[in-house]
């Protein structure tokens, strides 16, 4: 390719790219709402959304009133979205249903606001009150709009959030595991088991309750031993119970055979000594 034509093509470019600025500056400055919030749509439109945005963090409020008001907003607020300021469009969505509840883009920003808060909801280690905020708001929304079109995808992101709060709650359950803590590892997997039944860790919760209680028995005392194995053999009752087929099992059994080795010389130690 010609070296003079190259040089000359991204000259225009950057040409046209200094005046899209200037022309962008421009409109900035001036006094012209109409013209300002023409310039805003189009720009929403090419998916220019920090030039959009922008403009319409100016004129929104000068719009008030009028019939370019609402569809202003709700642009607006979408703008912030698409540029990932989830805290902005949050709050612009809330407004937006807040200010305009009849409006028929009413039940696309409740929805929205809902998903501007999924967006804030942190990993699982972090503090999750954003996570319970998020999912507040979902609910709000399919008790609101029960028929809408969004519902089926609100129910699966309530799920996967619920599911973040049991991956928390699992962890700091198995945390007293892992520092072998046993008895308070037996409580705190017995206490998730109770709150979150359903939970995809139900599972592993159970194995691990079994798993500490049984650590929990080989450790302690020898008066407090046999009460104490005796609740790991309930335990492993209540977990083949409930999971037939788990891919624990095997492991279960394991330490099922072990307690009841351990049960049966404890009592034989007591027949000898009695």
């Amino acid at each position: 390719m010609n070296k003079g034509f190259l040089h000359t093509a991204v000259l225009f470019c950057l040409l046209l790219l200094a005046s899209g600025c200037s022309n962008f500056q421009k409109l900035l400055k001036s006094n012209d709402v109409t013209k300002k919030y023409e310039a805003a749509l189009k720009y929403y439109e090419n998916e220019e959304y920090y030039r959009s945005s922008q403009l319409l963090d100016q004129i929104a409020p000068l719009l008030a009133g009028t019939d370019k008001a609402e569809n202003a907003q709700f642009i607006q607020a979408q703008a912030h979205y698409k540029q990932g300021n989830y805290i902005l469009s949050d709050a612009y969505f809330r407004t937006f249903f807040t200010t305009y509840p009849r409006s028929p883009f009413a039940e696309e920003a409740t929805y929205m606001q809902a998903k501007s808060l999924y967006q804030q909801s942190p990993s699982y280690e972090e503090d999750q009150t954003p996570t319970i905020t998020a999912i507040q708001a979902f609910e709000e929304f399919v008790t609101r709009y029960p028929a809408s079109a969004y519902v089926e995808e609100a129910n699966k992101t309530i799920e996967e959030l619920y599911v973040k709060l049991d991956k928390k709650e699992f962890n700091q359950a198995r945390l007293y595991y892992q520092l072998r803590y046993w008895r308070s590892a037996v409580v705190a997997f017995n206490n998730f088991q109770r709150e979150h039944a359903s939970s995809p860790y139900s599972e592993e919760a159970a194995f691990l309750k079994l798993e500490s209680q049984y650590r929990f028995a080989m450790e302690s005392v020898l008066n407090k031993q046999e009460e104490r194995f005796d609740q790991a053999i309930d335990y492993f009752q209540s977990f083949v119970d409930q999971y037939p087929e788990s891919r624990y099992k095997r492991d279960a059994e394991q330490f099922y055979d072990q307690t009841r080795n351990e049960l049966a010389r404890i009592r034989k130690n007591n027949k000898e000594n009695s």
